[in-house]
């Protein structure tokens, strides 16, 4: 069975910011999906109640403040960078419901970020690190929720959405 993903939910104004960059700068043929901050990239598949029982838990909090920090570069691609000890917390506790399960990936740490861009030439990389550096002013959101997606091959097919507390 797919691995199950987590993401966060972005408010609609906040989504469609982050879209727009990825719209910019993302290979078109290559962006097959809304940008996202992916906070498991591969949970148990088999484990769906499992999963959303702990996204409901972890949910059951006040929503996080999220701060976009800064720009990364990936080396083929860039990267906002985001600060939220608040969701953070929300990844340790969904994190802790699976001891022993979790992936290399997904047990190294959380480095919450938003990729706009991927898959490119170093050089055009280190230019969208360059503009994007030099207009940069940090700003912040609330993280409306936390959603469960299914991988499919390329698409996400979300399956359950789980706000935070307003």
């Amino acid at each position: 069975m797919n691995a199950l993903i987590v993401a966060a939910a972005f408010d609609p104004a906040t989504q469609q910011r982050l879209d727009e960059l990825r719209r910019t700068y993302f290979p078109p043929e290559r962006n097959r999906l809304p940008a996202h901050l992916t906070l498991f990239h591969a949970l148990p598949g088999d484990a769906l109640a499992e999963v959303v029982d702990a996204v409901r838990q972890a949910c059951s909090t006040p929503r996080p403040r999220a701060e976009v920090r800064s720009v990364r570069s990936l080396g083929r691609g860039a990267a906002l960078v985001l600060d939220s000890p608040g969701l953070a917390a929300a990844r340790g506790r969904v994190a802790a419901a699976f001891p022993g399960r979790l992936t290399r990936q997904d047990g190294q740490g959380f480095r919450p970020h938003v990729t706009v861009q991927n898959f490119v030439d170093p050089a055009v990389a280190r230019a969208t690190v360059a503009e994007l550096t030099a207009g940069f002013a940090p700003w912040g959101f609330d993280v409306q929720g936390l959603d469960v997606h299914r991988y499919a091959g390329g698409p996400w097919e979300l399956l359950e959405s789980v706000a935070f507390e307003a």
